[in-house]
Parts: structure tokens; C-alpha cells; sequence
């Protein structure tokens, strides 16, 4: 015969009965689960596609941009309306350049602006400038008769020279002849002339900015006196008190001199 265990029997009589699971809960459970899972992937695949989508939007708009190209249509502006001061050959003083003739009027487009220019023609560097009419204040029309005797009364009259150093004053006669005014230019003649005096030292530099004023001066002389180009120059010599022609017999005796002395002093 078997032994009896009592704490056996008693553990066994008031054992709690635990409530049965039945199999319709656990499939409902099942389906729930399945129903998350499925959420939770279509909401991973929707952010993926989020930030997928923004990529291939930039993309395509690059491409269209780089694919088709639209052609710019430039407009011709067209320049401030001026009126004409000046008309065709009408003789003219830039300040920079001397005298000119004003050939014609012609529109150019300059940095995408419709301009129109007179076309000046100067004789004496044989070119052709170019000027917009809006820029015609830097004209100035032929000076007058009563100009003109005015200035020859500045080249007989004596030369003002300063005692400075030679670069400033060559500045100051650069800037007098760039200016364009006929008064300025007749002193900056006065000063620099050395008349018959060849004894004289003359630098290059001064016989250089002597000889540009001199032909400025000469040139508007000859049109507005309407004289020949030697008759004007014999009229400018005259207020300076030159005489080119002297100057070249004295050169050539001086030439001839030379060899002669040579010869004595050996």
C-alpha cells in the first residue's frame, strides 16, 4: 500500500483554478497584433516615400532647368534726349585732341545703350573720334576774332615764369593745354617760347608741351583768321619774335663753323 502525503491532497484541493483561455480570444488577439503590424509598415513606407519624394522633385526641376534654356530678349536702350548744338562741318576744339570737323551723326550701341555721335574728324593725328551728343558739353565752338587779337596780345606781351620746380610747373602747363581754353593755351606759349635765343638750353619735355600748344593755336588761328597755314605762322612768329628762318641760317653756319675750329685747335 501507497503512503498518503496529507500536503499532497491539501495543496491540490485549494489549488486556484485559473480561468481557461478560450481559442476565440486568442485568435482576436492575433488579428489585432497583425493589424498594428501592418500600420506600423504602411506608416515606415509613407516617411521613406516623404523623404524620397523631395529629392526626386529637386531633381526634375534641375534638369528642366538645365535642359531647357529660354532665350534672354535684350531691349536696346535708347539714350537721354539731347539737342544738337552742333551741326555737320562745323569746326570744333576738344580739349584733348585740338581742332576737329564734325563729319557726320552716328547712333552705335554702346553697353547695350542706342547712342548717337559725331564723327570729328582731326587732321593732325588723322583719326577719327567718336562723342555722344550727350557729351557735347566738352565742345566748345571756335573762338571769336576779338579772341583771337586778344590772345595775340598775351604772346607779346612778356612771360610770367615761376620759380618753382620744373614738374609742377610742367603740370600746370599740361593741365592749361588740356583744357581747351585759347587764353591758357597763348600763355602757355608765351612762357615756354625761347624766341631767337639759341644759346638758350631747352629741355625736351619743355620743347615738347611748346610744340603742342603751338600747333593747337596755330590750327584754330588758321581757320577762324581763314588764312593760309604759313601766313598764320609769320602772324604768330611776329607777336613771339621769331624768325624760323634766321634760326636755320644761324644752324647751318653754326654746322659749317665747327669742322674749321677743329682744324686750328689741332
Amino acid at each position: 500500500m501507497k503512503k498518503i502525503n496529507l500536503k499532497n491532497i491539501l495543496k491540490k484541493t485549494f489549488k486556484k483554478s485559473k480561468p481557461k483561455k478560450s481559442k476565440k480570444a486568442k485568435g482576436k488577439k492575433k488579428v489585432v497584433t497583425k493589424s498594428l503590424k501592418v500600420k506600423k509598415i504602411k506608416k515606415t513606407n509613407l516617411n521613406i516615400q516623404k523623404k524620397t519624394k523631395p529629392t526626386l522633385k529637386s531633381e526634375n526641376l534641375r534638369i528642366t532647368k538645365t535642359n531647357e534654356v529660354k532665350p534672354e530678349i535684350k531691349k536696346i536702350k535708347k539714350q537721354e534726349t539731347a539737342k544738337k548744338e552742333y551741326k555737320l562741318k562745323d569746326y570744333v576744339v576738344y580739349p584733348k585732341h585740338g581742332v576737329g570737323q564734325i563729319l557726320s551723326i552716328s547712333s552705335k550701341t554702346i553697353g547695350g545703350i542706342d547712342v548717337q555721335c559725331y564723327d570729328i574728324k582731326f587732321e593732325k593725328d588723322k583719326a577719327i573720334g567718336n562723342l555722344p551728343i550727350n557729351k557735347q558739353n566738352h565742345l566748345r565752338p571756335l573762338s571769336t576774332i576779338n579772341q583771337v587779337n586778344k590772345s595775340i596780345s598775351i604772346l607779346k606781351s612778356k612771360p610770367k615764369i615761376k620759380r618753382s620746380m620744373w614738374s609742377r610747373r610742367a603740370q600746370e602747363y599740361e593741365q592749361k593745354i588740356t583744357s581747351g581754353k585759347i587764353y591758357e593755351l597763348a600763355e602757355v606759349v608765351r612762357d615756354l617760347n625761347k624766341g631767337d635765343d639759341l644759346m638758350v638750353d631747352q629741355s625736351y619735355s619743355e620743347r615738347q608741351l611748346f610744340e603742342k600748344a603751338y600747333e593747337r593755336i596755330l590750327s584754330e588761328f588758321q581757320i577762324v583768321i581763314g588764312a593760309s597755314h604759313e601766313e598764320t605762322q609769320k602772324k604768330l612768329d611776329k607777336a613771339l619774335k621769331r624768325n624760323l628762318e634766321k634760326q636755320q641760317i644761324v644752324k647751318t653756319e653754326i654746322k659749317k663753323e665747327e669742322p674749321k675750329e677743329i682744324g686750328t685747335t689741332e
